[in-house]
């Protein structure tokens, strides 16, 4: 996706959707991606692993990220690393837009 050189509004860039998660990738590459997410309250993903170092920036709302079992709060405006291969797992708490980094480990 070619932005060239117009500045973007992050949250703009992905909507909610009713009992739904929303993803849009703004860079693929085997080295890395940058996703953005809305997930609407009560959604989630599972507890996983990826072989990514990930960092999450909460770019509007409340999520409660679990880190090896340990859940963290994270709201607007706050980021959090998330190791590669350690499990990890995603609740919206109340509905919430992210951006997802991963890089290659």
């Amino acid at each position: 996706m070619d932005h060239g050189h117009t500045a973007s509004n992050l949250v703009n860039l992905v909507a909610y959707q009713r009992g739904s998660v929303v993803s849009k990738t703004l860079i693929g590459k085997e080295t890395g991606t940058v996703t953005l997410f809305a997930f609407d309250e009560g959604q989630g993903l599972n507890e996983h692993t990826t072989p990514f170092d990930a960092m999450v920036c909460v770019l509007d709302g409340v999520a409660e990220i679990a880190i090896a079992g340990n859940p963290v709060t994270v709201r607007q405006g706050e980021m959090l690393i998330m190791p590669a291969d350690k499990p990890h797992a995603l609740k919206a708490v109340r509905r919430f837009k992210m951006m997802l980094v991963m890089i290659k480990s």
